[in-house]
């Protein structure tokens, strides 16, 4: 497999792990690690693709609100108001909290619900999914090394 597909590969699978679709990309970066492709390149190129998947949420929370009411919507009346409540309580810092399985891609799709302007949501969500892969970077050449 040619270098460009492997990056190709994680970029996809890192892509796919921060929208809705429940996926992980931790596996693929510790398993290429282990592979002695380069830690930076990896955790760039898995930190780009997992942020732009954010990027998606933030978009689909933008225009989801208005479909609401449709029957087909993934959360109810209920649902979305606790969601939102539950942002606006802990407010923007809690999108540190995005690189989080299960919570984290909630989040970014609330964030964009509510308008998080783009400037303060790149940056939060940058540093908490280039943090996590940083971390397992460390932790996986440190255990392996």
């Amino acid at each position: 497999m040619t270098d460009l597909a492997v990056y190709a590969g994680l970029f996809l699978a890192a892509l796919a792990a921060a929208t809705i679709l429940p996926m992980q990309s931790e596996a693929a970066l510790v398993g290429l690690l282990l592979a002695d492709y380069s830690p930076f390149w990896l955790v760039l190129v898995a930190s780009i693709g997992n942020v732009l998947g954010s990027v998606i949420n933030w978009y689909l929370g933008r225009g989801i609100a208005q479909f609401q009411s449709r029957r087909w919507f993934p959360v109810g009346p209920d649902g979305l108001a606790r969601a939102e409540g539950w942002y606006r309580r802990y407010g923007k810092w809690s999108l540190l909290l995005s690189w989080m399985p299960i919570v984290g891609d909630p989040l970014t799709v609330i964030a964009g619900v509510l308008r998080e302007p783009m400037p303060v949501f790149l940056a939060l969500v940058t540093t908490a999914k280039v943090g996590r892969y940083l971390v397992l970077a460390a932790i996986t050449l440190n255990w392996a090394g």
